[in-house]
């Protein structure tokens, strides 16, 4: 675990997770906790991300405000908090673009490992990387984090599971992997010939049969940094798009991280 963490972090961490455990709400220690598994890299924070589905997700924050935590959804399609003093946990059910979402199959791969005293889990490399693809904004860029997992596991990678993960986006993965050659040029045989050939293949295709009706996708990557081509250029959102998507369901099952209403019916 990270070094010198001030006692009251610990302690927020340690209580979160035990609660979690005695409640037997299903969940996957993500963040910095899961790249130092897989990567050896100690990085300092201030919150524990964990990963949990959106069903679960109400479940964990009833719980956690049981505990005395302070509550809040920041972003229904992706994100709830709770906090107890300057310390916090950020719950997540997805990335925030709503393109891909925890699954009960992303915690039941995660990993054993100790976080603070608890015995737990952290998400598994493969889950981790799909959770970075996205993060490519001018602000955070997760590339570095995505090249050091493959670097750390060593081969030691399920590149189906990754492809299953990433889905349709496989060209933000093919992006990762080009980033990790030009970085790693020596291991390049981390990632099996067969992933690069399908990828390139994939890729080869595209470039040689063009869709002129394919719509705009860069609010998907940053909606700042491509701002300008949704509001001035009037190309499509996308990312505005896929929320609503998102949101739909999840307003309709109370599946965003909100805990159902009381039961306000008399006992009597």
């Amino acid at each position: 675990m990270p070094a010198d963490v001030p006692e009251e972090q610990a302690h927020l961490f340690h209580d979160v997770l035990e609660a979690l455990d005695r409640r037997r709400v299903p969940y996957a220690v993500s963040g910095a906790f899961a790249l130092r598994q897989h990567t050896g890299i100690c990085r300092e924070t201030k919150d524990l991300d964990l990963f949990v589905t959106a069903a679960n997700c109400p479940a964990a924050l009833q719980c956690l405000r049981q505990e005395g935590l302070e509550c809040d959804v920041i972003d229904p399609v992706w994100l709830a908090k709770a906090k107890r003093g300057e310390y916090f946990v950020d719950l997540i059910t997805g990335m925030s673009n709503g393109l891909i979402v925890v699954e009960d199959s992303w915690i039941e791969r995660a990993h054993p490992a100790v976080v603070y005293g608890v015995t737990t889990r952290v998400l598994a490399p493969e889950e981790l990387v799909a959770s970075k693809i996205f993060v490519a904004r001018r602000e955070r860029f997760d590339g570095a984090d995505i090249a050091h997992v493959i670097y750390g596991t060593q081969g030691q990678f399920d590149w189906r599971r990754e492809m299953e993960l990433v889905g349709k986006h496989w060209e933000m993965l093919l992006w990762s992997l080009v980033l990790f050659r030009y970085v790693y040029p020596g291991q390049s045989h981390f990632v099996p010939s067969a992933i690069w050939c399908e990828l390139v293949r994939r890729f080869k295709h595209e470039i040689q049969n063009p869709d002129p009706a394919a719509k705009f996708r860069g609010s998907l990557v940053d909606d700042n940094m491509f701002a300008i081509d949704v509001n001035e250029w009037e190309l499509p959102d996308l990312l505005a798009e896929r929320r609503a998507e998102r949101l739909a369901p999840l307003n309709r099952n109370q599946g965003s991280c909100d805990p159902p209403p009381p039961d306000r019916r008399s006992s009597a």
